[in-house]
């Protein structure tokens, strides 16, 4: 049986040697590189599951290889590893496409449970995801396309990058279109229990969403408010 293989691209030698030791005791396939380069022709080339992705790399960076994959429709999971932890920081990394972020320094046991949280997602059996559409795939309604495996969408020309969660939310709407979806649900279906947001999380997503995906987001026809509840999506559109 073929064995889930993981791509570890990072220039610092110990903890790439350290990684790809802890991997492989896990029963993992490991590819390594030591730059941005090797890294993205590794990637195109074997198609790993998952690539665990430092950004401060020799050659080319991080953030462009994240983009080149993306923009190749590469369905591999990406964990960012990166010292810079600051909000922009993972914003941007999950604006390209990256599926997780980790700020260095980490213990590999949580290393080991993001990675199989990721790979979960990706063959859709994580908790609260397994309803939700293929992420490899596309996904259209009115002027709006949406492509899965490079995190954007475009509406009437213009291209919008997606944040992960923002991805996932939309997903989750369009798989459960018509419904009205209380913010509860909504925080646990999607967010799950391992994270903390609030209901106003829930509404500050949306309002990004609409920016996206609606000709007037002041009055919206596809993602619309229920008063004292929650959401409804659908994608013929309608009155708000």
């Amino acid at each position: 049986m073929n064995r889930t293989r993981i791509l570890v691209i990072e220039d610092e030698e110990t903890l790439r040697m350290a990684l790809a030791d802890a991997l492989r005791a896990q029963g993992f396939e490991v590819l390594e590189a030591a730059d941005g380069e090797r890294g993205l022709a590794l990637a195109l080339r074997e198609g790993p599951e998952l690539v665990l992705l430092d950004l401060m790399l020799p050659g080319r960076d991080g953030l462009s290889v994240l983009r080149a994959l993306r923009e190749d429709r590469s369905s591999a999971a990406v964990i960012i590893l990166s010292a810079r932890g600051e909000e922009w920081d993972r914003v941007q990394g999950f604006e390209y496409g990256a599926d997780d972020y980790v700020v260095k320094p980490f213990s590999m046991r949580e290393l080991a449970l993001r990675v199989r949280a990721a790979l979960a997602r990706a063959d859709g059996n994580a908790p609260g995801v397994g309803a939700v559409a293929d992420p490899r795939g596309r996904a259209r309604f009115g002027a709006v396309e949406i492509d899965f495996a490079a995190y954007t969408l475009v509406n009437g020309g213009a291209r919008h990058g997606l944040s992960r969660k923002e991805l996932e939310l939309l997903r989750y709407f369009l798989v459960h279109e018509g419904q009205t979806l209380d913010r509860l649900r909504l925080l646990s279906d999607v967010w799950g229990p391992d994270e903390n947001p609030t209901t106003r999380t829930i509404d500050n997503h949306v309002l990004k969403l609409r920016k996206k995906i609606e000709r007037d987001p002041e009055r919206p026809c596809h993602l619309v408010t229920v008063h004292g509840v929650g959401y409804r999506f659908t994608r013929a559109g309608g009155e708000a």
